[in-house]
């Protein structure tokens, strides 16, 4: 896709992005989040062939989209399977709350993860409102891109967010930590303050009423707070966490802090009217920070949980080549943001640039399924 605006290519790039975002978020983000629900909370029940029948409906539908996505863009075909999909998001979503044993119920860790799950539902309003917006509106209404945004942020802020930190919870849970329940509680009421108010950012792109900056703000502010308050109760265990995971785990998740952190204090600069406008001229500060959520945060905290529970090797040559392309990668879309906004000099091979260091994402791909395809009760080397 980024070779496409360096020389011409034989599709047509608008169609070949909602292939990518569609299977990037749902065929790789969407199944390992689910694989670690079902092999943490939900192996126990005995339930393997009726998941199994999930877990081929959701992959044959993820299928379809990479298919059809290409070849017609938002159409018949790419419609049916997205909405089929949506239909197999709803088929777990109710697997997982139907079915989990008894003794996980009054877990905070299950809390989050079936907070995480609704918010999975909610966040398919989205799509099902751009059909209705496409027939009555057309593309060119806030309602479309609002649509998305909507989406997009219950999605990763939500569903990933709380079905990574309920993992976590898990994890310390079995290990025989004990937190504070009125934190907890506290967290938990501040981080979904967080998530539901923090949506009005999405919506400031069309210079909305000052009442929307201000609930945006509110909702930054509750997502800052409520992750000083996880670290505040994760601290005294701090030792405890770095004895369960290996080095290159504890790599991953210090990335993904340092990163959180910066998602935390762009979203408070994007509730500034002047910054809010800023990012919604200049889409590079958006596609950065997208990435930046996803490669950056979400996918290094997954792959560490898949890590810890043995469903997946981590090898260093693939951490080492993944971790620089994510890096790399952002520092050359970020630089674009900032020369257009600041100034700073553009230089003529910056497309070419992107494009080639962006190969190495193949690359590295290529080299953790190869080191995938031997069994994995051969051990991970910590």
């Amino acid at each position: 896709m980024r070779f496409y605006v360096v020389f011409p290519l034989p599709f047509i790039h608008k169609y070949m992005l909602h292939a990518h975002s569609h299977v990037a978020i749902l065929g790789w983000i969407y199944l390992g989040l689910t694989t670690l629900v079902y092999h943490v909370f939900l192996r126990e029940a005995q339930l393997s062939k009726r998941y199994r029948r999930i877990f081929i409906f959701t992959n044959i539908t993820i299928l379809g989209m990479l298919v059809t996505f290409p070849i017609q863009g938002y159409a018949l075909f790419s419609i049916i399977f997205s909405t089929l999909f949506l239909f197999a998001s709803y088929w777990f979503a109710a697997f997982a709350i139907n079915h989990v044993p008894e003794k996980y119920k009054n877990r905070f860790s299950w809390k989050l993860i079936k907070t995480g799950i609704w918010y999975l539902v909610i966040s398919s309003i989205g799509p099902w409102a751009i059909g209705g917006v496409m027939a009555t509106l057309g593309p060119e209404s806030i309602w479309y891109k609002t649509s998305i945004y909507f989406y997009l942020h219950f999605q990763y802020n939500g569903w990933f967010i709380l079905a990574i930190l309920g993992v976590f919870f898990y994890i310390m849970e079995e290990q025989g930590v004990r937190f504070n329940q009125a934190k907890l509680k506290s967290l938990f009421f501040t981080l979904n303050c967080g998530i539901l108010l923090s949506f009005f950012l999405s919506a400031l792109w069309f210079k909305p009423p000052v009442i929307f900056y201000i609930l945006g703000a509110v909702g930054a502010t509750a997502q800052l707070l409520a992750f000083i308050e996880l670290f505040e109760i994760l601290k005294p265990h701090k030792q405890k966490l770095k004895s369960l995971f290996s080095e290159r785990a504890l790599l991953l998740i210090d990335i993904a802090i340092v990163l959180l952190g910066i998602k935390l204090f762009m979203q408070l600069m994007s509730a500034i009217p002047h910054y809010a406008a800023l990012v919604n001229a200049l889409k590079d500060f958006i596609i950065g920070y997208l990435h930046m959520v996803f490669l950056g945060i979400i996918i290094p905290l997954m792959l560490v949980l898949l890590n810890f529970f043995n469903l997946i090797r981590l090898t260093k040559r693939f951490l080492n080549l993944f971790i620089f392309t994510v890096a790399a990668t952002e520092i050359i879309i970020f630089y674009k943001a900032f020369a257009l906004w600041l100034g700073w000099p553009f230089f003529a091979k910056y497309y070419l640039l992107l494009a080639s260091v962006s190969v190495l994402f193949l690359v590295a791909i290529g080299m953790l399924f190869q080191d995938n395809m031997k069994p994995l009760h051969q051990g991970i080397k910590k």
